[in-house]
């Protein structure tokens, strides 16, 4: 980093390790419950927390980072002004807890950024921060930046089937049977920090996600140019559903870079296999 600024982000944000490595974010780990075995988020695979889910017939829950290891992380850079970044509120207890561990390891300056949003709607503010970071803005111009582009994060999936939705009790049984029954794959938007149902699609899944983009092309075309997200939680047999959504926004020509992510353990465990994202920051 390019001043005294430390980033840090719950690990919904799926930022693959290698975005993680290159602009030295640190990760706070939500937590995987699965009946009597918690884990952090990331240390298990999407294949590993699916084949459980599966064979339990039920969806792990999650729960926020614990205080323990928000302190224990935050301590090691109290002598920095430390960027840190939640999911919504509106989804997890994440943000109380980073405040609450920031004041117990008496951080110089903190910031606990709740985005509002989750998955890679978090990571592109991260990244913006991270950006700003390295070329030596100030804490307080980092900070103006993020209160302008939260409300313009636009997230958005394509989930291929509802059980995991229904598991977590985010939709009714009936919801659920009667979508996959008719192959309806839901549009999850990203509004006000809550998910909500925006369109509906109906076919395979490789036909529902070139609708989907193709759908969001007036808005991508809006956007701000310096990167997009391809999030997924496809699985190896889905592979060239992905790379026909990355050369589609590729080939539009319209940003600097076209990222792929794979969604972590927690977003993973809501939406199931085969749930597909274009995340990007729009223009005001």
């Amino acid at each position: 980093m390019g001043n005294n600024i430390k980033i840090i982000a719950d690990s919904t944000c799926d930022l693959s390790p290698e975005l993680l490595e290159k602009y030295d974010i640190d990760i706070l780990p939500l937590q995987i419950i699965m009946d009597d075995r918690s884990v952090r988020d990331g240390e298990l695979s999407q294949a590993e927390l699916f084949r459980w889910a599966d064979g339990a017939g039920k969806t792990p829950k999650t729960a926020a980072p614990s205080l323990e290891d928000a302190a224990a992380l935050f301590s090691r850079y109290s002598d920095r002004e430390v960027i840190c970044f939640s999911i919504s509120s509106e989804m997890s207890s994440s943000n109380n807890v980073m405040r609450l561990a920031a004041e117990e390891a008496g951080c110089r300056r903190f910031r606990a950024v709740d985005s509002r949003n989750l998955s890679t709607g978090i990571g592109l503010q991260v990244l913006r921060a991270a950006d700003m970071a390295a070329e030596g803005r100030s804490f307080d111009e980092i900070s103006a930046e993020l209160d302008r582009i939260i409300p313009l994060v636009r997230a958005s999936f394509v989930i291929d089937t509802l059980t995991y939705l229904r598991r977590g009790g985010r939709c009714s049984a009936l919801t659920a049977i009667a979508a996959n029954l008719l192959s309806l794959k839901p549009k999850i938007v990203v509004a006000d920090g809550k998910m909500d149902v925006s369109k509906k699609y109906r076919g395979k899944i490789d036909r529902v996600t070139a609708d989907y983009v193709r759908d969001l092309m007036p808005a991508l075309e809006r956007a701000d140019k310096q990167r997009v997200f391809v999030t997924h939680t496809m699985q190896e047999d889905a592979r060239p559903v992905v790379e026909a959504v990355k050369k589609t926004v590729r080939d539009t020509g319209l940003f600097g870079e076209v990222i792929e992510t794979h969604a972590g353990g927690v977003i993973s465990s809501h939406c199931g296999p085969n749930t597909l994202g274009v995340l990007f920051i729009a223009q005001e």
